[in-house]
């Protein structure tokens, strides 16, 4: 054998060895990776709040989530992504919920995006607003009935919120964006009032 075909035997020998080795750690590292990976996403999930996650309903669920059992009253923020007034006050509801959840206060985004946005534009707006309200998207052909049935005042402008008793009757609401101190004098006497009954 010639001194060039033994060279060229051993380089070709050397380059299947350095592949198998390659190959050897790329499988080890995969198989590891599952078992890492869930012990540091373990570990993370428990010091970081999870971002709401949107879920469709239809009309006559969102008439559901509106109803009161007597125990709660409830703050509800009807919204969507694309509206600038909307994402300018998020931040605001945000820190209103933390504030007046453990006080008894439940609040519910609903979101008027498009359905095609229910996991691309939606929960990307909600993990940068560190949202944990539970949200929805109201998922009808037209709008304006399940509009109606909440207030026949209100022609669908976005931002609206609403606030009801534990009885189920609004005390407070407002179109366009929300003046964060008007809606906290709301909630307060509305959560003073329940207390003294």
């Amino acid at each position: 054998m010639s001194l060039l075909k033994t060279r060229t035997a051993k380089a070709k020998l050397v380059r299947l060895v350095v592949a198998g080795v390659v190959v050897c750690l790329t499988f080890s590292a995969a198989a590891q990776s599952p078992t890492a990976s869930k012990g540091r996403t373990a570990r993370v999930n428990h010091t970081v709040k999870r971002a709401a996650a949107a879920r469709p309903i239809n009309a006559e669920e969102l008439q559901g989530l509106l109803k009161r059992d007597g125990n709660h009253p409830l703050l509800v923020n009807y919204w969507a992504t694309w509206c600038d007034p909307c994402r300018d006050e998020f931040p605001d509801l945000v820190k209103i919920d933390e504030q007046y959840r453990a006080k008894g206060l439940d609040f519910i985004a609903i979101s008027l995006d498009d359905l095609a946005d229910i996991n691309t534009a939606v929960p990307k707006f909600l993990r940068e607003m560190k949202a944990t309200m539970p949200v929805y998207l109201l998922n009808v052909a037209d709008p304006e009935p399940a509009i109606n049935s909440v207030d026949r005042e209100w022609g669908g402008a976005l931002p609206a919120t609403f606030l009801y008793s534990n009885k189920g009757e609004v005390v407070y609401k407002h179109f366009g964006r929300i003046k964060a101190d008007e809606l906290r004098a709301a909630i307060e006497k509305l959560l003073g009032s329940r207390q003294e009954q």
